[in-house]
């Protein structure tokens, strides 16, 4: 591997702020405890934000795949 290859693995999981997160904290009440009506509601931005950490999720773990070769080499 050569760092040519690090760098484009770094531009493909550009920095994110995940909606999941944000969702998350818009669907729980004060105490914590889930709003299942408000979730259900909104059960099609849950599966988009679902959808966005699943393709995150790959994009870093390339990434790391990457690290580690890099390491070894």
């Amino acid at each position: 591997m050569k760092p040519a290859d690090l760098v484009r693995a770094l531009r493909a999981v550009p920095e994110k702020k995940l909606r999941l997160v944000e969702l998350a904290w818009e669907l729980v009440r004060e105490d914590g405890s889930p709003d299942v009506d408000k979730a259900a509601d909104r059960l099609d931005e849950v599966g988009a934000a679902c959808a966005e950490v699943n393709g995150y999720t790959q994009a870093t773990q390339r990434l790391l795949w990457q690290l580690k070769s890099l390491a070894r080499s």
